[in-house]
């Protein structure tokens, strides 16, 4: 028999994995950037990928497509190695990614450049270069 206690804790139990699963494609997406980040920085072994940061990924709602969010260190010419490399290797990514997390559907990877840092250093340097004028 329930008490409206019991009864309580069985309606507070489900509104709490309804809460989680409104949050999935978060987890996904950083369950994903880990692993997208092990294997570029430990199984892919091409050397434009050498200086490569997986900062973020972003997942489409219905699960299917991710957004990757890299950084590179270098010149644009390594960016854009960098990229084409990590364009060409996201079939490979995307099956290791399979292989090592049970999720129904692996999604499709799309590789992006990650701008925030180099826009935080210009606005850095716009800002110090005020404080000269300035000063």
């Amino acid at each position: 028999m329930m008490n409206a206690e019991s009864s309580e804790i069985v309606h507070h139990s489900a509104f709490i994995v309804h809460h989680c699963d409104m949050r999935r494609p978060e987890r996904i997406a950083e369950t994903l950037r880990e692993e997208i980040a092990q294997i570029v920085g430990y199984e892919l072994e091409d050397p434009r990928l050498a200086i490569v940061t997986v900062t973020e990924v972003r997942v489409a709602d219905d699960l299917r497509d991710a957004s990757v969010y890299v950084t590179v260190q270098g010149d644009e010419q390594e960016h854009e190695k960098a990229l084409l490399a990590l364009s060409q290797a996201a079939p490979y990514v995307r099956k290791q990614l399979g292989f090592a997390l049970n999720l129904r559907h692996t999604p499709a990877l799309h590789f992006v450049r990650d701008t925030v840092e180099e826009k935080a250093s210009r606005v850095d340097a716009l800002l110090e270069g005020i404080g000269k004028e300035e000063g």
